[in-house]
């Protein structure tokens, strides 16, 4: 039997900083324990399950799954709890960290988490929500559905990328809270994702609300199966999209016969007008890892990936972006038809 795994949920809204926060405390797990991560994606993409995996590994101890494509509580909860039960069955975890998606429903991802089902499996332990002081005095932001709640559930308040805020930024975080009526919060700043581990320990204060309970279903599986769709052999590429909570998200998968330039992708990446940005794709300098966000560009060596994705998500899709991201193939093998690969993406 597997009970009373502990539990936390770090949560937060685009750009945050959630996946850096939980690559950092991967790195303080005992190496004689096995934790588990969960990681829900707005994006049809997945491509926080794949940093995670470029990272670490089932041999160091890390267990990782993705629910892509929106909010992973969205019909019944039924995407997540699939994910959650063939995660436990294979890693049996001695700590689980569920990443809901930015635009997810973190209230439901609790009370999902606080049912019947779980109730002797989990336990539930502090619940962290991630805050970018910059973005408070943006009301699309701070008066955001989904922002309030991820306040609501958190038992603590992580102000993360603290070190490129000014001093009146900084205090909106307080302002903020005082205005939601949750200034009893505790507040912890962060740089780079760099929190202090033990932040994670005790339980949880928030209390599930029974109008958010699910009745789950009877019989789900534990059986690995296939997450994604599979790339087109002739064509050589998939693209997707979503939307929701007023974003729309568009991603490419591209098998690792593509090879594209290094500089015209950050030539176009910062010229972007969205919301957000991840990528993992193969380029004439080698594997990369890029994160674009209120016009800061980051990027990290990868050492091994399968495929190219890219994620995009704004409030308004352009539909020039396939054409854009397609200028900047510079090699085509594996057969893949050029005919194919349209302007449109």
């Amino acid at each position: 039997m597997i009970k009373n795994v502990p539990t936390n949920i770090i949560t937060g809204f685009l750009g945050t900083g959630k996946t850096s926060v939980i690559q950092h405390v991967l790195k303080f797990k005992p190496k004689d324990e096995r934790w588990a991560v969960i990681v829900n994606e707005f994006g049809e993409v997945g491509l926080d399950g794949n940093l995670f995996q470029s990272s670490f590994s089932e041999k160091e101890g890390v267990y990782v799954r993705a629910v892509p494509g929106g909010c992973m509580c969205c019909a019944s909860g039924i995407p997540m709890q699939i994910a959650l039960n063939v995660l436990l069955k294979r890693s049996r975890p001695h700590r689980l960290l569920i990443e809901p998606s930015g635009l997810g429903h973190p209230v439901e991802v609790v009370s999902l988490l606080f049912s019947k089902y779980y109730k002797d499996v989990l336990s539930i332990e502090k619940i962290l929500t991630l805050v970018d002081p910059r973005q408070l005095a943006k009301l699309e932001y701070s008066s955001h559905p989904t922002f309030q709640q991820q306040i609501e559930i958190a038992d603590i308040v992580v102000a993360n990328k603290s070190d490129l805020c000014s001093k009146q930024q900084v205090g909106q975080i307080e302002h903020h809270l005082e205005k939601q009526g949750v200034a009893v919060k505790p507040i912890h700043y962060s740089q780079h994702g760099q929190i202090d581990p033990d932040l994670l320990l005790g339980k949880t204060l928030f209390k599930s609300d029974s109008k958010h309970n699910y009745k789950e279903p009877k019989n789900l599986s534990t059986n690995e199966t296939a997450d994604e769709s599979a790339i087109p052999e002739v064509l050589g590429f998939l693209m997707s999209t979503n939307s929701g909570e007023g974003y729309e998200s568009v991603g490419w998968r591209y098998n690792d016969g593509f090879v594209f330039s290094k500089t015209k992708l950050m030539k176009w990446f910062k010229s972007l007008k969205s919301e957000r940005l991840k990528a993992i794709i193969h380029t004439n300098e080698g594997i990369y890892g890029f994160n674009f966000y209120d016009g800061y560009l980051q990027e990290i060596a990868i050492n091994t990936s399968n495929e190219s994705r890219i994620e995009i998500i704004s409030t308004q899709i352009d539909e020039t972006w396939g054409e854009h991201l397609n200028s900047c193939i510079i090699t085509r093998t594996k057969n893949t038809s050029e005919i194919q690969v349209s302007k449109s993406g």
